[in-house]
């Protein structure tokens, strides 16, 4: 193959990237990933120095595990049209604008806590934040499968992970940069935090400006007309046929396509992140238990951390297009463990910020990869008819299980210690494999 045909092979494969559409969901994406750490490992990492004790921590994560119940209210986004901001622009982008407004005053309200003397009020304000968080996680996926075609989705994904995951390093890493520089207290500084929140909640000016810059998107499925009086809601008939139209026949449409294998679809969903997810509410606690400050971790996650991530990223959002969702759902799943396996070395080592450096990169790197090819294919799953609710039954599936077990994660790490926990978390990881093996072996194709 000459030089000139490599480039152009390259130029085609990258060109998706520079399209309208695409770029738009990386700044949706920095929305979207956003608030989810400030309600999960940066909130640990506060709540230890703190001094809250890792089993209070563990189960403070469940508060995240309003992602997994986002189903429940996930059709009022299909059906419902928001009064006056609507009209003005449209019904994605006024949830959309209605969500990212009620974050802002969520995160305001935790920097207002302080959890070293108010922890009881701690987990009102998170689960605040993680509702309007999940909520607008349901907006912008639908949002992204209703703006592009099928052959943008994969680039969509990318770009969409890439801001995700780059908003999650700035409310990971940027939040702890942001404490270390402002606090006077070495021990614990309660107005350092404070004002990292504070910061956050005005980053997210980011994505209402997109939304108010962005068109609506046109979809092929026209909204349902209002229902007469005889099918009213106000009536117990009206009432089950609108649970019905909202609840049941988005998933029997799933499984009226997939048939049986549907059960290897819910093994695969529930299981896919369960590794990540159930050390992931630990992990901070581990750096700050090593002796590591906050800006050793966020000098790491936004230096190596950041172009791993960037890096697994868009290497899924090509490769999916080139050998198909499967294999680079396996190929992610495989790391996704062996990752935790990492963790294991840097936990019976001394302080070694080169391991620490290797480690959180080989994580970024497998995360970046194994999320994009999962929204790609969590997208392929999403029948336009029922995008919103089917999207969220299926990202909620992805989450629930692994957020469930991850409020016991302090518990398990007081009885077994790090060596061992890493090595649970990593053996967590093999029904994924299993059910994907299975799916390639069947020849499986959405």
């Amino acid at each position: 193959m000459s030089l000139l045909s490599i480039k152009t092979a390259i130029s085609s494969t990258f060109a998706v990237y520079l399209e309208r559409n695409v770029i738009r969901l990386f700044f949706l994406g920095f929305s979207a990933g956003l608030p989810i750490l400030l309600v999960f490992s940066s909130l640990s990492f506060w709540l230890r120095e703190a001094d809250v004790d890792r089993s209070t921590i563990g189960y403070m994560s469940w508060v995240a595990l309003a992602y997994g119940f986002k189903w429940i209210w996930s059709p009022a986004v299909d059906k419902i049209t928001l009064p006056l901001i609507s009209g003005l622009l449209g019904r994605r982008r006024s949830w959309l604008l209605l969500t990212q407004v009620c974050l802002i005053i969520s995160i305001c309200s935790m920097a207002l806590i302080n959890p070293q003397i108010n922890l009881y009020y701690v987990p009102f304000a998170a689960i605040a934040v993680a509702f309007f968080s999940a909520t607008q996680d349901i907006v912008i996926d639908a949002f992204r499968i209703e703006s592009g075609d099928d052959k943008q989705q994969a680039a969509m994904a990318a770009t969409y992970q890439i801001g995700y995951r780059f908003a999650m390093i700035v409310a990971s890493a940027g939040v702890l940069l942001l404490a270390a520089t402002f606090e006077t207290n070495t021990n614990y500084d309660y107005l350092a935090w404070q004002k990292a929140y504070l910061i956050m909640a005005l980053l997210m000016g980011i994505g209402l400006l997109t939304t108010l810059l962005s068109p609506e998107p046109t979809s092929d499925v026209s909204l349902p007309a209002k229902p007469d009086t005889q099918s009213s809601s106000s009536s117990p008939i009206g009432f089950i046929l609108m649970l019905r139209g909202a609840y049941v026949t988005p998933l029997l449409e799933i499984i009226s396509r997939y048939k049986w294998h549907a059960v290897v679809l819910i093994i695969l969903i529930a299981t896919y992140r369960i590794s990540d997810i159930v050390m992931g509410v630990m992990a901070n606690v581990f750096y700050v238990d090593m002796g590591y400050t906050k800006s050793d971790i966020a000098l790491a996650s936004k230096t190596y951390g950041l172009i791993m991530t960037l890096t697994g990223a868009l290497l899924a959002g090509s490769l999916v297009n080139k050998y198909g969702v499967l294999k680079i759902l396996l190929i992610g799943s495989i790391l996704s463990a062996l990752t935790n396996i990492l963790f294991i070395f840097l936990s019976q080592s001394d302080y070694n910020l080169t391991l620490l450096y290797t480690v959180i990169s080989v994580d970024n790197l497998s995360a970046g990869l194994a999320t994009t090819a999962f929204i790609a294919f969590l997208s392929s799953l999403a029948s336009k008819e029922f995008t919103a609710t089917q999207y969220a039954f299926l990202s909620s599936a992805m989450l629930l299980f692994p957020k469930f077990l991850g409020g016991f994660s302090g518990v398990w790490l007081e009885s077994l210690g790090y060596t061992y926990f890493f090595s649970m978390t990593a053996i967590l990881g093999l029904p994924t494999i299993i059910a994907i093996l299975y799916l390639m072996k069947q020849k499986w194709h959405a």
